[in-house]
């Protein structure tokens, strides 16, 4: 009897000790790709594996804490190579810290890409330019979610380009819909973005405007249509590579397909005009 009553005690403490520890804990996931690549001259092959360490714990007041810390197989994650992040949260909202500071980046976001990873990007509007390790405050309300962001402060006596760096956006999201509108600068340029979407069955439809005072108006547009497993993408863009000079706007436009195998593995193909070259891409995206 005194050995069950023993074991009884000791299995009540472990699992209140499990309980008291179940909001602490640190998981593991991450992506990987391979495939081939044409880059406008020569099909060569192209692998990545990225894995993502994502910690998480609770203060006895309620508060959500925890941090990202990504690591390429080329390179490590800190927030000197802009790899990491941390953050609190509660009722206040959440404030985090590390490879983050834009709120347009975070809210605005950008249209749908092609292809299984190395070409995926084309069609993106570039951001204002920021250092890497930065700060974001974000706080939601039903529909509506606000963000306010900030670039690493700056002790040196070197000009940068990317000093300064301040953003501010707001998003609404409700049904089948959401825009978004942001307000970024830094010490040499600034200007807003805008983006919206809208679901119709089968169809989601994105597109995106972005006004910087050195460069034209540019705008992007994408349309995902699902079809079973497969999801078909188109995008067309107007855009520039850097909007912290002032450059030629190109425009890019592209076709793909993205099979889903299940278990978090994908295939994908893209074909896409880059501005200068028709690129392609073949390849199959994993998920763990």
């Amino acid at each position: 009897m005194k050995k069950v009553l023993i074991a009884t005690t000791a299995l009540v403490m472990t699992a209140g000790v499990a309980a008291a520890e179940s909001h602490i804990g640190v998981k593991v996931g991450g992506s990987a790709r391979m495939g081939v690549v044409y880059n406008g001259s020569d099909a060569v092959f192209s692998s990545r594996i990225r894995i993502v360490f994502t910690a998480s714990g609770e203060t006895d007041g309620g508060l959500s804490f925890g941090g990202e810390v990504r690591n390429d197989q080329s390179g490590v994650g800190n927030t000197a190579n802009g790899d990491s992040t941390v953050y609190i949260k509660g009722a206040f909202g959440k404030l985090t810290m590390g490879d983050t500071g834009n709120a347009a980046d975070a809210l605005v976001g950008q249209v749908s890409g092609v292809g299984y990873g190395p070409n995926d990007a084309i069609q993106e509007i570039a951001w204002v330019g920021r250092d890497n390790t930065g700060a974001y405050y974000e706080y939601s309300a039903g529909s509506l979610t606000f963000g306010v962001g900030a670039g690493q402060t700056e002790d040196d006596l070197i000009a940068d380009a990317n000093d300064d760096f301040v953003s501010v956006a707001a998003k609404y999201a409700a049904g089948n819909y959401k825009v978004a509108i942001g307000y970024e600068e830094n010490s040499t340029v600034s200007g807003i973005t805008a983006s919206g979407s809208v679901t119709f069955g089968a169809a989601t439809v994105k597109a995106k405007v972005a006004d910087y005072d050195t460069i034209d108006t540019q705008w992007a547009l994408s349309v995902d249509y699902v079809t079973g497993p497969a999801t078909i993408t188109a995008f067309y863009a107007d855009r520039a590579t850097d909007p912290n000079v002032s450059v030629i706007t190109e425009t890019v436009a592209g076709l793909g397909v993205a099979y889903d195998l299940g278990g978090g593995a994908t295939l994908a193909a893209g074909v896409a005009d880059n501005g200068t070259d028709t690129v392609a891409d073949f390849g199959l995206k994993f998920a763990f």
